[in-house]
């Protein structure tokens, strides 16, 4: 699953709900079965920076297409009672895979029409206590490249303030002790302190970008040492 950055959310006039009778099922065939035949592993760090109540946003680093299982095994509703609202783009949610992605309650997004009046539907997530996915940095990145937080996630804290709401922003690192992951490796999630936005407006907004970006390379680093593959020196 690619996830990108917060730009423009798809239509619907409200987020889907996640399908009661299908959302157990799902658990049992990606956290037991996929996740549990294909990694020896997968160490979890930092839990007690989850929320037990009120809106979240999940900021994850993105190295595989494996993160979208690896972290509701990690924070979903077996440990935190939560389902991972995630954003997908909206390719992925046409046809059998998206009717699917809907059911378990993921919402589109749509690069090519940036408009500003589709975070209505993130906001209200968040308004309802929801935990909400958003891969800041906008693609799979597995060649150490700097992180650079795009804009959407800071917007969206500055805009959730506006409205009343105080969403921390966990940063999360993802590791893997393959590049490309390998059955039988060994997958780490390392849950940083939160990232809260100070003051308002783009200043406000620039600021916790960059305090993301460096929490987002701590939790990394820590999760790439806790597989065995410790980030080069910079």
């Amino acid at each position: 699953m690619t996830v990108f950055p917060l730009a423009a959310i798809a239509s619907p006039p409200a987020a889907a709900a996640v399908a009661p009778w299908l959302a157990p099922l799902a658990t049992v065939v990606t956290e037991d079965l996929a996740v549990g035949c294909f990694f020896r592993e997968v160490l979890v760090h930092g839990r007690e920076h989850l929320p037990a109540e009120g809106p979240v946003l999940l900021a994850p680093t993105h190295r595989a297409r494996w993160d979208a299982l690896i972290l509701p095994h990690a924070v979903g509703r077996r440990v935190t009672g939560r389902d991972c609202r995630f954003m997908v783009t909206t390719t992925e949610m046409a046809g059998l895979q998206g009717w699917f992605l809907q059911r378990l309650g993921c919402f589109a997004i749509d690069q090519s029409n940036p408009g500003t009046a589709s975070l209505r539907l993130v906001l209200d997530l968040l308004g309802d206590g929801q935990q909400v996915v958003v891969f800041p940095e906008g693609r799979i990145n597995r060649d150490d490249d700097p992180i650079v937080v795009a804009p959407g996630v800071p917007r969206l804290a500055t805009l959730a303030r506006s409205r009343g709401l105080t969403v921390p922003l966990l940063p999360v690192g993802l590791a893997y002790s393959s590049r490309l992951p390998l059955p039988g490796d060994v997958a780490a999630v390392e849950i940083g302190a939160p990232v809260t936005l100070e003051g308002s407006g783009k200043a406000a907004a620039a600021d916790v970008g960059l305090r993301l970006a460096a929490a987002l390379r701590s939790a990394e680093e820590a999760a790439r040492r806790r597989v065995g593959r410790p980030l080069p020196c910079t």
